[in-house]
């Protein structure tokens, strides 16, 4: 067992994690923030994204005891962020969301992009979402969606 102590959306956690519990796991199971989605488990889809330390990573990938001391970002986390919140409202108006199982790590990734630039071109667009498999929309909604937000 090891315990850990780290920020989830603002909040301080401390808990005990078994040493080969992923973050995901511990942050579906025992803090019951379901947003985060699992896919394929290996870090290939990108629907388990979420931000730590500022970075958007696929949190199939890491084990709970690994973000110690960590600040993580999860969808839940976006209401209380104005871009999250409008990057959240652009996807519904402009059809960024179909199934909607890719969302909260498509909206995770563009978080993170949008934290350390706000202005982002085309490709370095493209590029931060490069690691975020959709396989409803094309992308050409959710590229859609967050240029909405860019003008705004």
């Amino acid at each position: 067992m090891n315990h850990i102590e780290l920020i989830v959306n603002g909040i301080r956690v401390c808990r005990d994690v078994e040493d080969n519990q992923r973050l995901i796991d511990f942050l579906r199971d025992d803090l019951q923030l379901t947003g985060t989605k699992e896919g394929c488990s290996v870090g290939e889809c990108g629907a388990c994204t979420i931000v730590v330390d500022g970075k958007s990573v696929c949190s199939c990938l890491l084990l709970a005891a690994q973000c110690d001391g960590a600040e993580i970002e999860t969808v839940e986390g976006l209401y209380r962020d104005p871009v999250g919140k409008r990057l959240q409202n652009a996807f519904i108006r402009h059809g960024g969301v179909q199934c909607g199982f890719c969302t909260p790590g498509v909206l995770m990734s563009t978080k993170a992009l949008l934290d350390v630039n706000p202005t982002p071109d085309d490709d370095q667009l493209k590029e931060a979402l490069e690691g975020n498999l959709c396989r409803c929309t094309g992308y050409q909604p959710i590229i859609t969606s967050i240029k909405a937000v860019l003008k705004a």
